[in-house]
């Protein structure tokens, strides 16, 4: 079931959305505001249309209820991270800590519990996107698109080209932990506290559980082979945050 904002002039039309979700006056009321906000919004009603759609769609968001029938919402999430790269927004009915935090493993950059406010979505996700955006397009400061990598021992982050590679091992981040270890990378020695974290990537004032921090955080050690005992990448500043390390 696909919708089109029509009469939308050709220039607003930028971004792709998935909305997947069994219960579908929900996901078409979702799809409704987001197309109000100019995004092109596509539903599906199960895990296996969900993950046809987003091979054809190559969405930039896709929006996804955790308790869908057949294949759950976590399976399409492990299966949509081996090709996509979009940012998923987990919708979930029960609000417990296993749910979130499992959700996160398989790659989903935010959640939101149900019932939720279609509108406070929106603007999450619109403060998802921006940040992306803004570094991928020319408009992006001059400096930035030249650049050198930033490099922390064996590790090396190059900003403009959204790479982390590890002793020329490309290592493969979801977005949301490309922009926690580009936020890290770019205060070099300075400790970021779990909410200026959120609020750097987000663009806007964080409200939620800034724990999410410490999962993303695990993910991006774990895949950068870095031991939180000994850290040589990012390190914990107890009761205050995280910071750079030295790579060493």
């Amino acid at each position: 079931m696909q919708h089109h904002h029509l009469g939308a002039p050709e220039s607003a039309k930028g971004y792709r959305a998935l909305v997947v979700d069994d219960e579908l006056p929900l996901a078409e009321v979702v799809a409704s505001y987001l197309e109000r906000e100019q995004f092109e919004a596509v539903v599906a009603g199960n895990g296996v249309d969900a993950i046809a759609v987003a091979r054809d769609l190559d969405p930039d968001v896709v929006i996804l209820d955790l308790g869908l029938p057949g294949i759950d919402g976590l399976e399409v999430c492990r299966q949509l991270r081996t090709f996509s790269d979009a940012y998923v927004v987990m919708l979930t009915a029960r609000d417990t800590e296993l749910d979130t935090v499992l959700g996160l493993t398989v790659g989903a950059d935010d959640y939101i519990t149900k019932p939720f406010s279609p509108r406070e979505l929106v603007a999450r996700i619109r403060a998802m996107l921006r940040r992306p955006r803004i570094l991928q397009t020319a408009a992006a400061p001059a400096e930035r698109q030249t650049a050198p990598p930033r490099r922390f021992g064996a590790l090396s982050i190059n900003v403009a080209a959204r790479e982390v590679h590890i002793d020329d091992e490309l290592i493969l981040l979801t977005r949301t932990e490309f922009d926690i270890l580009e936020a890290l990378s770019a205060r070099p020695g300075i400790v970021l506290s779990r909410r200026q974290l959120l609020e750097i990537i987000r663009d806007e004032p964080w409200v939620g559980n800034e724990h999410l921090v410490d999962v993303h955080i695990g993910h991006l050690r774990r895949k950068l082979g870095d031991d939180a005992a000994r850290p040589r990448y990012i390190a914990t500043v107890r009761g205050v945050g995280y910071r750079m390390g030295t790579g060493r």
